[in-house]
């Protein structure tokens, strides 16, 4: 459940920017520009503090509370939900310098206040957990988070840009509807919470380590990782209510595009490029899974 704030947080942030009509409001700021700075920093301190209440209020006021202590939920869903705490930390810490980039900032302090904005926002959710007996703070969660932060952070400062990018993709499954409770009910709640439509991609620039080469600059090489069969954390418990189901891990291997290589004047469609850019784009792709049978996909998304 706490995994929709994380999402959500980020989506509508990008999605209120990309309303505007104006062109040149696109376009990043050669300078500083204090007044983009200013309305950056209130808007996202903002919606972060809003987010933190609402779910203190509202999600966590529901679960007795406790003194804060700590869990090892490692082992759980094949750590899927270690994958989208990574995948949201990427992706919010992205947007956070992103959007200090469009301010002027320099590009040290775009790393420094903005790649992290994903890493301090989950682990001020963290916190809260740590304080509900429900959950407990878990060191697998700040590590993903940190590790998410990290992926940009390192890259930015190696390459000066990102070659490798996180990506996520969804497909529908069967499960949801065998346990609504923990896989969601309805598609929007699956989208977040259901492991088994979920598919996390690292996908890689070829052009951007081959930089003489003639590869088209958008193509992407996408390894991804997803499950199936989970309708609970462990197999223990699992095992109690559906004993027949079985668990296996999927591993992918196919092509992708970087939208944000696509050559346009549009200011606008560059932005709305960047922004649809965290999902994989469909294609043929290669299915391994955890029994070693190797399964062929004309295209999969």
């Amino acid at each position: 459940m706490k995994y929709i704030s994380y999402l959500f947080l980020f989506f509508f942030s990008v999605v209120t920017v990309a309303q505007t009509d104006t062109t040149s409001f696109f376009a990043p700021s050669d300078t500083l520009n204090i007044k983009r700075r200013s309305a950056v920093i209130i808007t996202e301190t903002g919606l972060a503090s809003i987010a933190l209440i609402g779910l203190d209020q509202l999600w966590y006021a529901d679960f007795e509370r406790s003194k804060f202590h700590t869990i090892n939920d490692n082992s759980e869903w094949f750590q899927m939900d270690k994958l989208g705490h990574t995948f949201t930390a990427y992706q919010l810490g992205r947007f956070g310098a992103q959007t200090l980039e469009w301010s002027g900032v320099s590009q040290q302090n775009q790393l420094v206040f903005g790649a992290t904005l994903g890493f301090t926002f989950l682990t001020a959710v963290e916190i809260l957990d740590g304080f509900s007996k429900e959950w407990g703070f878990s060191w697998g969660d700040f590590a993903a988070n940190a590790a998410g932060a990290g992926l940009y952070v390192g890259q930015d400062l190696l390459w000066d840009e990102q070659r490798i990018q996180l990506k996520y993709s969804f497909n529908r499954s069967p499960y949801a509807k065998q346990n609504p409770k923990k896989l969601g009910e309805g598609l929007l709640e699956e989208v977040i919470k259901d492991y088994n439509g979920q598919t996390y991609w690292l996908s890689a620039n070829v052009h951007s380590f081959f930089k003489d080469s003639n590869v088209p600059k958008w193509l992407n090489i996408a390894v991804g990782y997803g499950v199936d069969g989970l309708l609970y954390g462990t197999n223990d418990l699992q095992s109690v209510h559906f004993p027949n189901q079985q668990r296996r891990q999927q591993f992918y291997l196919s092509l992708d595009a970087d939208l944000t290589k696509i050559k346009t004047k549009s200011t606008f469609l560059k932005q709305f490029f960047n922004i649809i850019n965290v999902i994989k784009v469909p294609f043929p792709t290669l299915e391994i899974s955890g029994n070693g049978k190797l399964t062929g996909h004309f295209i999969y998304f």
